[in-house]
């Protein structure tokens, strides 16, 4: 159980791309392909590691690894998510500041961005429809649709982030409450 915890994390870690938003919807196939848990499951521990400090996907890893096989888990699944990138940093950084400047190195992180972004509205979009906010369309999704926008907007507007997620809160309660 620790070695397929390790070894899947470690794969995770030195395949994906654009951190750890985008790394979910990869995370998630694993788990659930594992029988470690489920995707309703996977969508309540993204929630807690979403507000916990700390990479997300780091963050998952060890709530996964704790839940599938206790402290010893934990422990190899969040080495196994933080290796390749220890290894890949010291790596690039040494050959990175001679090529940063070449065409084709700018071109391939280029080419990244919209796989990277696509990435991270699939998770979205996933977890929306999971969690039934994404569905029928009542007033309830209306008002989330309507906070989501008026959010986007404001960040958009350069409103300070913990202002936008402050007044979304509120918006919630009166809302939903």
């Amino acid at each position: 159980m620790l070695w397929d915890l390790f070894s899947t994390f470690l794969m995770i870690g030195f395949a994906s791309f654009g951190g750890g938003y985008a790394m979910i919807p990869v995370i998630e196939v694993e788990v659930v392909k594992h029988g470690w848990m489920s995707t309703q499951q996977f969508t309540d521990i993204i929630a807690v590691a979403g507000m916990s400090p700390g990479p997300i996907a780091t963050n998952s890893a060890i709530i996964v690894g704790y839940k599938t096989a206790g402290l010893a888990g934990a422990t190899a699944s969040a080495v196994g998510m933080t290796l390749p990138s220890l290894l890949i940093i010291l790596l690039v950084a040494s050959f990175f500041y001679k090529f940063n400047q070449t065409k084709l190195v700018k071109s391939a992180f280029y080419g990244l961005r919209p796989i990277i972004t696509g990435l991270i509205i699939y998770a979205a979009i996933r977890f929306a429809i999971s969690n039934q906010v994404i569905g029928t369309m009542s007033w309830q999704t209306l008002s989330l649709m309507l906070i989501f926008a008026v959010s986007l907007l404001a960040l958009r507007k350069r409103m300070h982030p913990i202002l936008v997620i402050a007044l979304s809160g509120l918006a919630g309660i009166v809302c939903f409450a």
